[in-house]
């Protein structure tokens, strides 16, 4: 019998080669491959009027705020058509993952034959959470029409996810400042992301499959002879 941390390693080496080498194929219209993934968003509030800038002197805000909680933004974004979408919910939890899924199959690719979803390992990222949102039917429906292709665990190898560069850039250009609600903040990213979507922004993507399994080599199992 082999030993099991030498199998995850393997497991988890191919799942880093298997991402990349999604991303080397050419577009499929029949098989998009999308990249999904969230991050939360601390909601914050100004406590005083901010001072409007004025030729010569920069806006000044005031160093105290208010803290009203947090929310959280996810994005599944297709590189190859340089076509995101995003969504704002107040929880992260494998309802709201569900959600996001069915409308990638149901709303954005109704035509696709089954849509290939990278993404990391959270747990919540799992047919699991079909099952425990929607009747059977339509979990199992869900099951059929998406194939999840996960990166290897986060310090080695989440990089591999293209759209957490996506995700950068939205917290670059968008998110850092103060936001005070929910409201706001959907409609700021919302705003973003038809913007990112008009001029088809994507990711300069340089690493192949070969480069992914040099960058993961401490995963492959050793021999002992």
């Amino acid at each position: 019998m082999g030993d099991p941390a030498q199998e995850e390693r393997g497991v988890r080496l191919e799942n880093g080669g298997r991402a990349g080498s999604l991303l080397e194929e050419p577009y499929d219209e029949k098989r998009p491959v999308v990249c999904f993934d969230e991050r939360p968003c601390q909601l914050l509030a100004e406590v005083r009027e901010p001072l409007a800038g004025k030729p010569g002197c920069l806006e000044r805000r005031d160093h105290e705020y208010e803290r009203r909680g947090t929310a959280h933004v996810s994005m599944a974004f297709e590189p190859l058509t340089g076509w995101r979408r995003t969504s704002v919910t107040e929880r992260r939890r494998g309802r709201e993952f569900a959600e996001e899924v069915r409308r990638l199959v149901e709303e954005d690719y109704p035509r696709a034959e089954r849509v290939r979803l990278v993404l990391d390992n959270l747990s919540t990222h799992s047919a699991a959470a079909f099952y425990e949102t929607f009747p059977p039917e339509v979990a199992r429906h869900l099951t059929r029409r998406v194939e999840f292709v996960y990166t290897p665990v986060a310090s080695l190898g989440s990089w591999l996810n293209m759209v957490e560069i996506e995700i950068s850039v939205l917290a670059r250009q968008c998110l850092k400042r103060r936001i005070p609600d929910i409201e706001t903040l959907g409609r700021e990213v919302s705003a973003w992301c038809e913007a990112r979507n008009r001029s088809k922004a994507s990711v300069e993507w340089r690493f192949t499959a070969e480069d992914a399994r040099t960058k993961l080599r401490k995963l492959y199992p050793s021999i002992e002879r």
